[in-house]
Parts: C-alpha cells; sequence; structure tokens
C-alpha cells in the first residue's frame, strides 16, 4: 500500500484541462503547497492540445492583481504578453431606458469605491435629487474613463495607482504566460493529452484517469478544469447541475474580434456593455484590437437576428468580421467539491460574463482551493462541505447581482426586458433587498459576510446608476451632516479633476510599459 494512502496524506493533486481556470488552479496550488519542499504536495496539470480557448474572459476585477501579485508574476511582463490594458470601470449604455430615452449611460465602478471619508455620502446624494451623476458626486473614476485616461503614471510602482483598476486581456496568451509561470517558476509537472475516462474506486471516489498517451495516471486529489463537459465531477461522478437560466435568460454569445478604424485609436480604459433588444454587448479595448461580442436569449431571439444586430453594432468592421456562436449553460453544479474531485472553471458553474464574473469566481475559489487545503484525507469531508457552502453562497450572489441590472430597468422596449422583471424570475433575496432599499439606502449591513463576491459598493453604483427609487422621507432627520457631506463632494470634483490633468492617456501609458516597464514593487 501507498504510505500516503496509508497516513492519509494527500501527496498528489491532478488539475485535468488547462485554459484559465486550470492554470489559475495549478499556480495557486503550487504556491500555497510548496511543490519544491519535499514534504510539499506535487501538482500536475493534464490538457488537450486540441480544445480552444472559449473566447468570452477578457475582462477581470481588481482581485486578479492582487492573485498576480501574489503568484510572483511581473505587471509588466503581463502587460507586454497577454496584450493587457487597463480597466477601471464598466460604462452601461442603454441599460437605465430604452433607446433615444434620457439617462442612458452609467458607470458601475467595481473599482474604486464610493468615498466614505466623511460616512456614506449616498444619503446626502439622494438628498440632492441626484443634480450630480452618483458616480461624479462619490468618486474621481468617472471623469477619469470619460477622458481616455489611464489609472497610473509610468514612474508607480507595479500594481499601484492613484484609481484601483483591472485588466482586459488576450485570454489564451493569458493562458500561456501562467503555463509558462506554473512550470518554469512553481514547478508544475505539465502533461498534454486527452484525457478519456476516470476509473472510480469503490468509495466512489477517483482513483485515476486513463489517457491516450499517459497511461493511467492517480492522483490523491482532483481538479476538473474539463470546461462545460465536467468530464470529472459532472459525467464520472454524476453531480447534478443546477439550472439558473429562468432567472438570467441569456444563453448564446457571438463573439468576434475586429480592427480598430485607426492604428492609434484611443482606447477606452473601461468595458463598454450596451443593451440590446435580446441582451447586451460588450466591448473591450486591446492594444491592437477590439474583443465584441453579443449576449442574448434564444428565448427572446433568432440566431440570424442576433447575429444581425451584432453586425449592425460594429458597423463597417462588421460585415467581414469573423462570429463564433458559444452556447452558454448558465447555472452551477449541485456540489463544486465531492469526494477527491473539485470543480473550478466552467465545469464548476457559468453565467453570462456581465461583471467579468468567470475569472473572479475561478481565481476565487482556487486561491480558497490552495488556502483551505486539507491536512489529510480525514478532514477532506470537512473541507469539502465548507468548500460548497461558500462557493454556492458565491454563485447565488452572483446571480443576484447580475439580475439587479435587468429587473430594476425601466426599458419596456421588448418582451426580454419585460420578462426581465417578472417577480418570479428575480430571485427572494433580492426581492427583499429591494424592498428595503426603497425606503432607505443600503448599509453594510445588508452585506455581513467577508467572502461576499459583491459587495455594498457595487451595489450602490448599480442602483443609483439606474437611478433606483430610493426615497428619505421619513428618515431624512438621520443625517444632520450635510455640510460635511458637501465639502466632501467638493474635495472629490477638486481630485478629480487634478488626476484629469495629471494622468497620462491610456494607449500612452500602454506603449510606455511596453517599452520600459514598470518599477518592480
Amino acid at each position: 500500500m501507498d504510505k500516503s494512502h496509508a497516513s492519509g496524506e494527500i501527496r498528489h493533486v491532478l488539475v485535468v484541462g488547462g485554459g484559465t481556470a486550470g492554470w489559475l488552479s495549478a499556480c495557486h496550488l503550487a504556491r500555497r503547497l510548496s511543490p519544491d519542499n519535499p514534504d510539499g504536495v506535487r501538482v500536475t496539470l493534464i490538457e488537450s492540445e486540441n480544445i480552444p480557448t472559449i473566447g468570452v474572459g477578457e475582462g477581470t476585477v481588481p482581485a486578479i492583481r492582487q492573485s498576480l501579485n501574489y503568484l510572483g508574476i511581473s505587471e509588466s511582463e503581463f502587460i507586454r504578453e497577454c496584450d493587457a490594458t487597463f480597466k477601471q470601470s464598466i460604462k452601461f449604455v442603454d441599460w437605465v431606458r430604452s433607446p433615444g430615452q434620457p439617462g442612458r449611460r452609467y458607470y458601475h465602478h467595481v473599482f474604486d469605491y464610493p468615498d466614505s471619508h466623511a460616512g456614506d455620502l449616498t444619503p446626502y446624494w439622494l438628498a440632492q435629487d441626484g443634480a450630480v451623476p452618483y458616480v461624479d458626486a462619490v468618486s474621481v473614476q468617472g471623469r477619469v474613463c470619460d477622458r481616455g485616461l489611464a489609472p497610473k503614471d509610468i514612474t508607480q510602482p507595479e500594481y499601484q495607482g492613484y484609481t484601483s483598476y483591472a485588466y482586459h486581456l488576450d485570454a489564451a496568451k493569458f493562458a500561456r504566460l501562467l503555463t509558462r509561470h506554473a512550470v518554469e517558476k512553481l514547478g508544475v509537472r505539465h502533461l498534454t493529452g486527452n484525457v478519456l475516462r476516470a476509473r472510480l474506486a469503490e468509495n466512489g471516489d477517483i482513483a485515476a484517469v486513463e489517457t491516450d498517451k499517459h497511461g493511467e495516471i492517480s492522483a490523491d486529489l482532483f481538479v476538473d478544469c474539463t470546461g462545460f463537459s465536467s468530464l470529472l465531477l459532472g459525467q464520472a461522478m454524476r453531480v447534478p447541475f443546477t439550472d439558473k437560466s429562468g432567472q438570467l435568460f441569456a444563453d448564446f454569445a457571438l463573439a468576434a474580434q475586429v480592427p480598430y478604424g485607426e492604428e492609434r485609436a484611443p482606447i477606452p480604459s473601461h468595458t463598454i456593455a450596451t443593451a440590446q433588444e435580446s441582451g447586451w454587448i460588450w466591448d473591450i479595448g486591446l492594444p491592437h484590437r477590439r474583443g465584441t461580442g453579443y449576449v442574448y436569449s434564444s428565448a427572446h431571439t433568432d440566431h440570424q437576428r442576433a447575429e444581425d444586430v451584432f453586425r449592425q453594432y460594429l458597423g463597417s468592421a462588421g460585415e467581414t468580421a469573423q462570429v463564433r456562436r458559444i452556447p452558454m449553460k448558465v447555472g452551477y453544479r449541485e456540489r463544486f467539491w465531492q469526494g477527491n474531485c473539485i470543480a473550478i472553471g466552467l465545469s464548476q458553474g457559468f453565467v453570462e460574463p456581465l461583471e467579468a464574473t468567470g475569472i473572479l469566481v475561478y481565481d476565487a475559489t482556487a486561491r480558497m482551493l490552495a488556502d483551505t487545503f486539507p491536512a489529510n484525507r480525514h478532514v477532506m469531508g470537512i473541507a469539502a462541505d465548507q468548500f460548497n457552502r461558500h462557493t454556492r453562497n458565491a454563485w447565488d450572489r452572483v446571480i443576484e447581482f447580475i439580475k439587479l441590472h435587468y429587473c430594476i430597468s425601466r426599458r419596456d422596449d421588448s418582451e426580454f426586458w419585460r420578462d426581465n422583471r417578472d417577480l418570479a424570475s428575480i430571485p427572494d433575496s433580492l426581492l427583499e433587498k429591494l424592498e428595503l432599499w426603497r425606503f432607505q439606502p443600503p448599509t453594510g449591513y445588508d452585506f455581513p459576510s467577508k467572502l461576499e463576491i459583491f459587495n455594498l459598493p457595487n451595489y450602490l453604483y448599480v442602483l443609483y446608476g439606474m437611478e433606483y427609487g430610493t426615497s428619505l422621507n421619513t428618515i431624512r432627520g438621520r443625517y444632520g451632516a450635510g455640510g460635511q457631506a458637501n465639502a466632501r463632494f467638493a474635495e472629490i470634483a477638486q481630485l478629480g479633476q487634478q488626476l484629469c490633468e495629471h494622468l497620462p492617456q491610456h494607449r500612452e501609458l500602454i506603449e510606455k510599459i511596453s517599452r520600459f516597464g514598470l518599477q518592480a514593487v
């Protein structure tokens, strides 16, 4: 008998599947579990050479900066190798009302949180009846994005900025960078080949996987990163899938990479999300191209109509663009960790990429797995229960937050938008919060968990960017610091103006980083 089995030790982890999810998982595990240590855990990743990147994961949120820094990846190298640009926010176009009506745009700043220096400014902004857009009242970042500016300058160290930020990136190039870093710097063993099937042990665990090039590969723990097919957790271990298409209707995406109209066209430092009759279009600026796509509901339009809408949005570039249609399986596995198998990535769950939730959840759960890695087999079941609770809560909160964008919209130009306001399609937890927030603004007590994926600031930006009606009529007396709030509003406006005079244009900074790099931390 193998000594590790006899002692209950977990000595070998096999990650099945590559891509962003697989290589993030391998990197986090190897970084945390010290594979160079003779007593550490070995991490192996096997991936097929024939499976392309899905291609809808080109946006991130600021947590990825922490992960890249933690993993020891240079920000300058990352920007160069992955054709990365800075992402400071998401601009939502035509989400509030139908096209042609006022109030067409707002920013969700996932990144610079509303200023709380003088306490929560939201009630004082509400008391002014929204004379200034919410984002401009409580943050400087809307002004920075409006002018196409970067979040930092070339003199600032890596991973630091005047405003917070994430990235846009080429997903395939990002996976290649993670591959090289995992193998060369973190000691991950890399195999290429197809996993044909999993062989189960008598207790229902995975004993080994059978491959076309390497025979059987055994391990103590298996990480399923095999995409929508969920070869291990779904197919072999038969963990059911929880369908959430009754709440989030978008189930297809069209994707296309298109050139800029001019060689050195300005690069927006934000994602543009433009609502359409049956979904929305993303538009992401990289140094040499735009990444675009139309996320739509096939129950509310047909595929040809969707492609026509998408090509019309792209203009002249849409006449020759190669468009891929991608089916999306909306929901998550009933359990994410069963026995000795954990799913991360599309095998775990998927919803539309409205708030860059894919990489966000996959990175967060890979880090959680590494940080809470069980000491031995005897406590694996406890670790699995905890992982399942946290991950299910994460997916439920993600679905709730994405649904918020739809269900408080005033668009009335199609069945898609009207159906999204049907109470039966809105999670009960969200309905309860929205009722509360009709009479008082959200507070931190509405988001008690430190492990929430989206928190109070995220909700504030979306609620009041979309002009949600919160009445202060019965509680105005609680807010007696109007003078201090007004002084802080003026300070934010002044700081925004100063940054707009100082920060470089986005493309200018990206080109400088490509030539000179940033200062190491």
